[in-house]
C-alpha cells in the first residue's frame, strides 16, 4: 500500500469513547471526522450496558457504514493479561505497560497505519481524562510526535497537548513556612 499521507504533515490520530451513545451517533461522529479505520483498544470488547458496542455488533455496524474495524485491545488495551504490568496493589502501571514488547508492537503497528489512513481509537469511557486511550496510548503517541485529538460527545475535538499525566507539572504545594498575612 502506498503512503497516502503527505510526509511533511505530522501523523495524527483521533480517539473516542463510546459511552452509552446510540450506534448511529457514534457512526455519525466517525463520519463527521472522516475516519477510515476504527481501532478498538478495549481489552474486553463487549458492553453489558450497551450491547451495540460488543465486538461482533460493532464490527458489523462499522463495516456496514463503509469503514474498517481493527481490534488491537490485546496489544493496546487498558487491562493487559500480563501481571508484570501491575503494581503490587493491583493497579495498572502505565510505565510498565509501555516497556512491554506486546505494547510496543501494537504502537508500531498503529503508527504504521496512521501513515496510510485516518484512524480513530475506540474505548468505552467518554472522558479521555479518565481513560487509558489518553493516559497510556495518547501519552506514548505524543512522545513519538503524533498529534492526538479526542472526539467529545458534542463532536468537538480536544487536542492532547502533553503526553499525559506523567508529563504534566504537578500543582504547586503550599509551604508550611509561608509568612503570615499582616493585618489579619
Amino acid at each position: 500500500m502506498q503512503n497516502r499521507r503527505d510526509p511533511a504533515v505530522a501523523l495524527s490520530v483521533l480517539t473516542l469513547g463510546h459511552s452509552r451513545h446510540p450506534i448511529d451517533a457514534l457512526l455519525g461522529l466517525l463520519q463527521r471526522h472522516r475516519v477510515e479505520v476504527l481501532v478498538d483498544v478495549r481489552s474486553q470488547p463487549y458492553s453489558r450496558f450497551s450491547p451495540q458496542f460488543s465486538r461482533a455488533a460493532l464490527e458489523r455496524a462499522v463495516t456496514c457504514a463503509s469503514l474498517r474495524y481493527l481490534y488491537l485491545g490485546d496489544a493496546l488495551g487498558g487491562r493487559p493479561a500480563d501481571r508484570a504490568c501491575y503494581a503490587a496493589d493491583g493497579t495498572l502501571d502505565y510505565d510498565r505497560v509501555e516497556q512491554q514488547q506486546f505494547y510496543q508492537r501494537g504502537i508500531d503497528r498503529l503508527i504504521a497505519g496512521l501513515a496510510q489512513v485516518r484512524v480513530c481509537l475506540l474505548c468505552a469511557e467518554e472522558d479521555p481524562a479518565r481513560c487509558h486511550r489518553r493516559l497510556l496510548i495518547g501519552r506514548t503517541l505524543v512522545r513519538r510526535g503524533v498529534v492526538v485529538e479526542h472526539i467529545r460527545a458534542s463532536g468537538d475535538l480536544e487536542r492532547e497537548l502533553r503526553g499525559g499525566p506523567a508529563d504534566e507539572a504537578p500543582a504547586p504545594q503550599l509551604s508550611l513556612f509561608t509568612a503570615p498575612r499582616r493585618g489579619g
